[in-house]
């Protein structure tokens, strides 16, 4: 593979990592990321496994060398494992992890893991059962998420995530039950705030735990070491002092933004790369390859989208000016 300039941004950024959303579709209907009559995508207008194929070797010449492969609910798509390997197998391609909702998990863990998965997060938004399922919008699905959790852990996906969205009045009051969970099982539980992308609309400041909060909760009750932050890391990561299994992350996007150094971009499931997550600026990369551009013209159109990247929503918050309603999640996974 020749090894070419990096991909960087306008503000010299350069891109390391990809987060690639494989369909829109999904079988819950979580109300801060679901519009309560979603409309899919037809599967004609999904890149296909090749086309993805295609730009992450593209996007790996740059040095963009870490893939995530999300949703909607990537597991709904067909044969992804199949998608999983060909991305595997990428010369320059060092990290590959997928984002689900862990539903359909357990029949697929060990195929994912063989065909080159290395890691997995598990949205999981509450430990209890009604709960769960009322924020999912789906009934008697809760123990099967969670012998998904344990399937990951089994077959040696490394490391196994769980993501929580954190909602004030929602589900605040289960912190310390998700720090437990940490400290038994050894995952990596990652509180997120939450972020203006909900399908219903319903995102207010109001209802962000912020970061700080949540840390000052356990630190009534555990001590934590924060460890220094990798560049270009959404997360703030906290060990806990006692030794014990586990770890806490933090993603602050609303209160403690980290644009300054930003190493992520977005391709959406119908080819539309996005530089930033909360820019609506979006750029349709699919076009051109289904219109017959060589590589080439492709990491030229890549390289000047990417240059026209938002400075983030630092600026916006400094400005007043973040929407209060971005786009769905489901449409980009994140």
């Amino acid at each position: 593979m020749d090894v070419k300039p990096p991909l960087v941004d306008g503000f010299g950024r350069a891109a390391k990592k990809v987060r690639i959303s494989v369909t829109d579709r999904c079988n819950f209907r979580c109300n801060f990321c679901m519009p309560i009559t979603p409309v899919w995508l037809p599967h004609r207008e999904l890149l296909t496994f090749e086309e993805i194929t295609r730009l992450v070797r593209i996007l790996a010449s740059m040095g963009v060398d870490k893939v995530r492969l999300t949703g909607g609910e990537p597991l709904v798509r067909k044969d992804i494992e199949k998608l999983v390997s060909q991305i595997a197998s990428v010369k320059g391609v060092k990290s590959l992890a997928m984002t689900t909702n862990g539903y359909l998990l357990s029949d697929m863990a060990e195929k994912l893991k063989q065909a080159g998965l290395q890691s997995v997060t598990i949205s999981l938004h509450s430990l209890k059962p009604e709960r769960f399922e009322q924020i999912v919008g789906r009934g008697d699905v809760f123990s099967k998420v969670l012998d998904g959790l344990r399937k990951a852990l089994e077959v040696g996906l490394t490391p196994v995530k769980i993501n929580c969205v954190v909602t004030r009045g929602c589900n605040d009051d289960e912190i310390l039950d998700f720090i437990e969970l940490s400290r038994q099982s050894g995952v990596v539980v990652r509180f997120i705030e939450y972020m203006p992308f909900d399908g219903q609309k319903l995102w207010d400041t109001k209802l962000v735990v912020s970061g700080r909060e949540i840390i000052e909760r356990i630190e009534k009750h555990y001590r934590l070491v924060h460890l220094p932050r990798e560049e270009g890391s959404t997360a703030r990561v906290y060990r806990f002092a006692d030794g014990s299994a586990g770890e806490v992350n933090v993603i602050t996007s609303i209160t403690e933004p980290f644009c300054g150094d930003c190493d992520r971009i977005r391709i959406k499931a119908d080819g539309k790369i996005v530089p930033c997550l909360f820019s609506t600026d979006e750029y349709d990369v699919k076009e051109l390859i289904r219109g017959g551009a060589s590589d080439e013209e492709l990491e030229l159109f890549i390289r000047a989208v990417f240059a026209r990247k938002s400075p983030g929503v630092e600026q916006l918050l400094r400005r007043h000016q973040l929407a209060p309603h971005i786009r769905p999640m489901h449409t980009i996974g994140g």
